[in-house]
């Protein structure tokens, strides 16, 4: 799962940037036609992205394997 979770989250984010690239427009009249709000989105999302790439990096190299028996093992 760890390369799943390394690879997903890059994909969400070109996803994303793809997206607003794709939606914006100057002469729409929706909200997602809009930079403002597609700036915001991104982000937000940047950061749990790069998150689950961290998760999933711990859980390829199996941090997450065996659960502390002790509290100094943490």
């Amino acid at each position: 799962m760890g390369i799943a979770w390394i690879t997903i989250a890059p994909a969400i984010i070109y996803i994303l940037v793809m997206g607003a690239i794709h939606n914006i427009n100057d002469a729409g009249t929706k909200d997602i036609n809009k930079p403002i709000p597609w700036v915001i989105i991104i982000t937000i999302f940047t950061p749990i992205a790069l998150g689950l790439m961290i998760f999933g990096y711990y859980a390829l190299t199996g941090e997450y394997d065996k659960p502390p028996e002790r509290s100094d093992e943490l």
